[in-house]
């Protein structure tokens, strides 16, 4: 079974924060789309239905982490 790694499963406690976010900052919702395109595009991988190479797995995972740690910054600031 594969974890779930969309935001809102991530920070249940800033799901009000999130929607705020994602309607009046541009750069978080754009942020926001390509974590989840990202993470989209990890699951088919780890189930299978995509086939690519251990690096560039890994790469994706990386990035997804950058911005999971950009998101959680802005989402933490006042």
């Amino acid at each position: 079974m594969l974890d779930k790694h969309d935001l809102h499963h991530e920070f249940p406690d800033y799901h009000d924060r999130i929607h705020e976010l994602k309607t009046s900052n541009s750069h978080f919702a754009r942020l926001f789309d390509e974590y989840h395109e990202i993470n989209r595009e990890i699951m088919r991988i780890e189930e299978g239905a995509e086939n690519t190479s251990d690096e560039y797995l890994e790469a994706l995972k990386k990035k997804r982490l950058s911005h999971k740690d950009q998101l959680y910054s802005m989402m933490t600031q006042s």
